[in-house]
């Protein structure tokens, strides 16, 4: 069932969106060769609750972490770990979530560590380009095939793969909520988008062929060429003009509305 939030909801989304955003922009700074994913780990759960809030991740659906950090040819859902040290060269994908007054922030971006491939930044930047891409189109009236053409269009015109297997998602107090918000469609098809809709939006791209496969440990899903995969999520308000970003911080939205 999908729901229109009320701003009282839609206020306590900002606050989950804000700890989320200064969670991740902690592991983003603290991401560098020699570190370990579980070290990222604890870094985004002690920002979290150092701000009253809960880690959204951790004990969903029995999942171990606060974040996701995927490396590499992981696209999603990688298990922190005190085994998994950083290299320089590789990409990791952060994905983190927070809980605030029962509502929750959803957002992901894959960072490099120390200096990469010109192909592999090259994978970053565009994923985090087809996103934005998508918010031209979201807006009340708009439908869902319309995001998922946005961002496949653009990401298939430089040869990447898209992702089938795992899409975007309606949220609010549950983390996964109606609807489904793929990565790949066609225009004017799909549910349509109203004012008041919470939606996460979030790419996941491939270097290559975009088939995947869960791992052993139930959670991770990789590329199955082991080609490199980017990842990059904010969750959104939509309205009657352009979609509001709730995984920012106050300051910026303004910024954005500006531009807008």
């Amino acid at each position: 069932m999908i729901t229109i939030k009320s701003e009282k909801a839609i206020e306590n989304m900002k606050l989950a969106g804000e700890v989320t955003y200064r969670a991740l922009q902690a592991v983003k700074a603290a991401v560098r060769p020699g570190i370990t994913t579980m070290d990222l780990d604890q870094i985004a759960e002690k920002t979290i609750r150092d701000a009253g809030a809960v880690p959204s991740f951790k004990g969903y659906g029995g999942f171990p972490g606060s974040i996701c950090a995927s490396i590499d040819g992981e696209v999603v859902h990688g298990i922190p770990s005190h085994k998994r040290v950083l290299h320089e060269g590789q990409i990791i994908s952060i994905d983190c979530g927070a809980i605030v007054n029962g509502y929750q922030g959803d957002s992901a971006l894959t960072v490099p560590v120390g200096q990469v491939s010109e192909d592999a930044m090259l994978l970053i930047q565009r994923t985090e380009q087809s996103f934005w891409e998508a918010m031209k189109v979201i807006t009340d009236g708009a439908r869902i095939g319309d995001i998922g053409h946005a961002i496949q269009t653009y990401c298939e015109s430089f040869g990447y793969g898209v992702v089938r297997e795992l899409c975007g998602h309606g949220i609010g107090q549950n983390m996964h909520e109606d609807p489904q918000i793929c990565n790949f469609g066609r225009p004017h098809t799909g549910i349509r988008l109203r004012e008041g809709m919470t939606i996460a939006v979030e790419p996941m791209i491939t270097m290559h062929s975009p088939q995947v496969y869960q791992g052993d440990d139930g959670w991770v899903v990789a590329t199955v060429d082991g080609s490199m995969a980017a990842h990059y999520e904010h969750t959104l308000l939509v309205t009657k003009k352009y979609p509001i970003i709730l995984t920012i911080p106050e300051q910026m939205r303004k910024e954005f509305a500006n531009e807008c």
